[in-house]
């Protein structure tokens, strides 16, 4: 491709580079100049314009684009992603509903080295999305690029962006009541809204005492896809009364803790075919933590191993939220 300042009675046919205001009538850029685009720009005394022309073997910024997000998504029906039209370089796949994206990383960087003019942004793996958000964006950022590097980034790209979705469609909950412990509708309302974010049902909600015995039988007759418990007082040991109840019902614990903050008191377990989730206190707050990634991966049926979460602690450091017990900034006195 050839950028630069040429004659404006040479520009015919030349991509515009930069938007022009010519008389009345403003000239954007990206236009392919025809004969009345020039007339106005010799109308309005410009001599000069800065053009881009394409040479030989150039593929156009739109074409580019189109053709790079083929290959990330080449059935977008399947990876449960819409894909917009090429505008200005950018083509868009976006979320056809709610899940987890899942992303070829390898794939997306070896593109991303192709040309510094062929980009593909993703937001990050596993990012839970909801219907029509953003899962990635490519731009192509010149009026054209070569051919073959587009060629070249399509074979890098192939399948590396789609979005799983929920195989769960249910969940239940059992919350542990305490005396004088904190108020059970709010904790119910945060997580009612997690589950309903997935497109899923909160489908039982059981109050009990918190001790084992209540609670594990309260698990054994829960309805739902996936299990779902919330302590009255924070589960601070594996053999607490939320981990220990499991495994009277007749499940497993496999990880208890993780390396997110909020989110450090959260426990993974199954009982049966049906997994298990111990909530960390945070999540009767609607803000992000170490929880909603467990949730999210769990629903969408993303294997979630204890090495998994002990991966999650770069990056795992979330926003404070303001009902925080014990915040992690001391004040001064």
């Amino acid at each position: 491709m050839k950028f630069g300042q040429v004659p404006v009675t040479e520009a015919q046919g030349a991509i515009l580079a930069h938007s022009v205001q010519a008389g009345g009538r403003r000239l954007r850029k990206g236009i392919a100049l025809d004969q009345a685009h020039l007339e106005a720009l010799s109308a309005a005394g410009i001599a000069e314009v800065t053009v881009a022309r394409l040479e030989p073997g150039d593929c156009h910024e739109d074409e580019a684009a189109r053709q790079l997000a083929a290959a990330l998504t080449p059935d977008p029906k399947s990876a449960n992603l819409r894909v917009t039209e090429p505008f200005t370089g950018r083509v868009n796949l976006l979320a056809d509903g709610p899940g987890v994206a899942v992303l070829d990383l390898e794939a997306i960087s070896a593109v991303n080295q192709v040309n510094p003019m062929i980009t593909v942004a993703t937001v990050p793996q596993y990012q839970q999305m909801g219907e029509g958000g953003m899962v990635a964006t490519i731009k192509v950022i010149s009026y054209a690029v070569p051919g073959g590097d587009v060629m070249q980034a399509a074979r890098f790209a192939q399948d590396a962006i789609r979005l799983a979705q929920p195989i769960h469609h249910s969940a239940g909950l059992v919350v542990t009541d305490i005396p004088g412990g904190p108020a059970n509708e709010k904790g119910i309302t945060a997580i009612r809204g997690r589950v309903e974010a997935l497109g899923m049902d909160l489908a039982d909600v059981q109050v009990v005492p918190h001790r084992v015995d209540a609670l594990s039988a309260a698990l054994k007759g829960l309805q739902g896809d996936v299990a779902l418990i919330l302590t009255g007082s924070a589960t601070s040991d594996p053999q607490d009364v939320a981990p220990d109840a499991v495994r009277v019902a007749g499940g497993h614990v496999d990880r208890f803790g993780m390396p997110v903050d909020p989110g450090n008191l959260l426990f993974l377990g199954s009982l049966g075919t049906r997994p298990v989730i111990g909530l960390p206190g945070c999540a009767r707050s609607p803000a992000l933590n170490g929880a909603d990634w467990v949730l999210s991966r769990v629903a969408c049926g993303i294997e979630t191993t204890a090495a998994d979460i002990a991966g999650m602690g770069v990056g795992g450091l979330l926003k404070e939220i303001p009902t925080r017990p014990q915040p992690r900034a001391q004040r001064r006195k």
